[in-house]
């Protein structure tokens, strides 16, 4: 699971076993492994693994039994047309309905230790090591970390779908036609100036920053479409 052989942090696991479970790695009502594989999968300590977890049974995905394990609890029924439906483009255009008021409602509710968790995902994603994969994770957990400190769990259930599109075949397709060096390097510089502006409590800024970051992901799509 963790081919970089850097340390994950708990919201990078979340993201990981978000994925497996939506493509269906592990089943509705089927046991995870035991916390101590799963820690020396991922390369974690068993405290960063539970918090994981503790994360994953908050959005629903697991539920942990006393004396037993942890159980996948997460069924898309219903959903999975759409989210097989909902094409790269259209995501994007989602994103932007959502992500820049995010970035506001992050500028008016962070604490200083939201602050240092986002960073600390940021440096993940600056520190990719040459991994699409580790970068996508760590992209993936830093978008999530910014709608969770919006305290608003509407907003987080609806990243939580946004995140569920993204593990599609489609969009798996057009992110290795995408994610180049180079557009990771740009894409790192767009995430730091996001979070800049959010930690100087500027929240159209923040605002225009995402902005910016989703125009360049949309025109990157687009380019490996018409390919």
């Amino acid at each position: 699971m963790n081919s970089t052989g850097k340390k994950r942090n708990a919201a990078e696991v979340v993201a990981a076993l978000r994925r497996d479970i939506a493509d269906s790695k592990y089943l509705p009502n089927e046991r995870l492994p035991a916390e101590r594989d799963l820690s020396d999968a991922f390369g974690v300590a068993r405290g960063t693994l539970r918090e994981a977890l503790r994360q994953l049974e908050e959005m629903a995905y697991v539920e942990r039994r006393a004396g037993s394990g942890t159980y996948v609890t997460y069924n898309d029924d219903g959903h999975p047309k759409v989210t097989e439906a909902t094409r790269p483009l259209e995501l994007v255009d989602a994103r932007f309905a959502l992500e820049p008021h995010i970035c506001r409602l992050v500028v008016l509710h962070a604490t200083g230790r939201d602050l240092l968790r986002i960073e600390h995902t940021l440096h993940r994603m600056e520190k990719w090591g040459g991994s699409a994969n580790a970068f996508s994770e760590a992209d993936e957990a830093f978008h999530f970390l910014l709608a969770e400190t919006t305290r608003n769990p509407l907003l987080v259930w609806m990243m939580q779908k946004v995140a569920d599109v993204r593990t599609h075949s489609q969009w798996a397709q057009m992110r290795s036609l995408t994610l180049s060096d180079s557009m990771i390097e740009g894409y790192n510089q767009e995430h730091r100036a996001i979070f800049d502006a959010i930690r100087d409590r500027e929240p159209e800024r923040a605002a225009q920053a995402m902005k910016n970051h989703l125009s360049a992901a949309r025109n990157s799509l687009m380019k490996a479409a018409q390919t």
